[in-house]
């Protein structure tokens, strides 16, 4: 299986009055950076078959717009354990009861949970993976996501593609 981890796009600041953390939207440079972002990846095999994401509305959105310009048109599930302070282990339940059979999917998570996740995926769990805004990181399991089994295949940043 090939995990993907995707922190969201760029949002709205942090302690912004008109919006309490949950609701920051992203920003509509975030959105069109993140668009030619995964346009420029979905050429290249990126095709995940379910889009797993925190509920936070920026997060959500990222995972919308990676939904909608993939080819596999994946479907979008919230789930809590992507959420601020991500559950790994709860992830890794998820996937082995919801999504066994696909054989490619992402978590579209926060900073800096998403480099934690990464790097217990990868066997360094006290380690991170700095993930900009945007980032992508595809993890190659040789059957379902387990801590310290994945093997890090790529990590891509927007600005590495020009976007």
């Amino acid at each position: 299986m090939l995990v993907y981890i995707v922190r969201h796009a760029a949002a709205v600041p942090c302690g912004e009055a008109d919006w309490p953390d949950f609701d920051r939207p992203l920003t509509q440079t975030g959105k069109t950076r993140f668009s030619q972002f995964i346009k420029a990846l979905a050429t290249a095999d990126f095709a995940p078959g379910i889009v797993a994401t925190s509920p936070l509305v920026r997060c959500r959105q990222t995972a919308e717009i990676l939904s909608r310009l993939v080819a596999r048109r994946p479907p979008v599930v919230a789930r809590e354990e992507l959420g601020p302070a991500s559950d790994l282990s709860g992830l890794t339940r998820w996937v082995a009861r919801a999504a066994a059979d696909c054989d490619q999917l992402a978590w579209v998570g926060h900073a800096p949970d998403v480099g934690h996740l990464a790097a217990a995926l990868i066997g360094e769990g006290s380690s991170q993976i700095h993930f900009s805004k945007g980032a992508v990181a595809a993890i190659l399991f040789d059957g379902l996501p387990a801590r310290g089994e994945g093997r890090l295949r790529w990590l891509a940043m927007p600005r590495l593609l020009g976007c």
